[in-house]
């Protein structure tokens, strides 16, 4: 087996190739996702109150940055800064709330998707190439299933760490506790504005910010040889804590700043500024300090003529 992309977790041989799989149903995944949206289309507006839907938001900001972007995306993943392990766990637990998967089946979902986007080719699954209906269904509710995938293999750390394994095994009764409290503290409208309707916004929303973010917006960077680019999308960089500004995060995947221009809200960043600021992040990587990524590119000029940048990231600065 050969080491085929960034991550350091997917081995691949001759026969694996990224355009031969089939997309099918997961039931699992659907009915999950399925029957949280149905719940919050149905009962959200019935138990619809301004304290609800203040807990949906502080719930939403809090798993989103602390959890999914900051804990899950750029420590877990990428390890983009160090920071104790208590601070890591707390971070990753709040990141299984958001109700997409657990931290292995999530760096798993993370790293063969990469892995898929930096190929020649790729299936439409793995980079949004299909429509946006067809895109939801497949991404959502279904899973590409390879002929010959690659391999997955975690790193012992993570692989051998109690905590990872319980709420690996648990992550979706993970919002039981949190269902409890809320409807004995607020009632069928924090439970439902509380579990249901958070789960199934932040999990939609994930999703609609990987589909646009793959399809078009702003480019800062082309990645030469790739399947798959990404865009920058302006709309959604404050509510989705700078996870947007993926083009930026394509040209530097292991940087922990993603709003790497002014003018880009990165709220994951502010965070991880904050953790370093009173000693609980080191080691904070960022576009000065990272190596280029092969074959990046910088488009520069009014009608985005290519050029390329020394070191690849000269310019990313600010």
């Amino acid at each position: 087996m050969k080491l085929m992309s960034g991550s350091e977790r997917i081995f691949a041989n001759d026969e694996t190739d990224p355009l031969d799989g089939k997309v099918r149903w997961c039931p699992s995944k659907s009915l999950w996702i399925g029957t949280m949206t149905f719940l919050a289309i149905t009962l959200g507006p019935v138990f619809l109150t301004w304290s609800a839907l203040l807990l949906f938001i502080v719930t939403s900001g809090v798993t989103l940055c602390f959890g999914h972007s900051v804990g899950m995306h750029r420590r877990l993943i990428h390890s983009s800064f160090d920071c104790p392990l208590w601070l890591e766990h707390f971070c990753v637990y709040l990141g299984t709330l958001v109700g997409m998967a657990g931290p292995h089946g999530m760096i798993r979902l993370h790293d063969f998707r990469d892995w898929a986007q930096r190929q020649s080719q790729c299936h439409d699954y793995s980079c949004h190439r299909s429509g946006l209906w067809r895109d939801a269904w497949w991404q959502l509710h279904c899973r590409l299933v390879l002929k010959h995938p690659p391999a997955f293999r975690l790193e012992p750390r993570l692989a051998n760490d109690r905590f990872y394994t319980f709420v690996e095994r648990t992550w979706m009764w993970q919002q039981l506790p949190w269902a409890i409290l809320f409807f004995v503290v607020g009632g069928w409208s924090w439970l439902v504005w509380g579990i249901f309707v958070r789960v199934s916004v932040c999990v939609t929303g994930h999703w609609l910010v990987g589909h646009f973010s793959h399809r078009r917006g702003g480019q800062s960077w082309i990645i030469d040889g790739v399947a798959a680019q990404g865009y920058n999308v302006r709309l959604a960089g404050l509510i989705s804590m700078g996870e947007s500004w993926h083009n930026n995060h394509h040209a530097f995947p292991g940087s922990a700043k993603m709003g790497i221009f002014p003018g880009q809200i990165d709220l994951g960043w502010w965070l991880i500024r904050t953790f370093e600021t009173i000693g609980l992040a080191t080691n904070v990587k960022t576009p000065d300090n990272l190596p280029p990524r092969p074959g990046l590119r910088r488009l520069v000029g009014a009608n985005n003529t290519e050029a390329l940048v020394p070191g690849g990231h000269s310019r990313a600065r600010s």
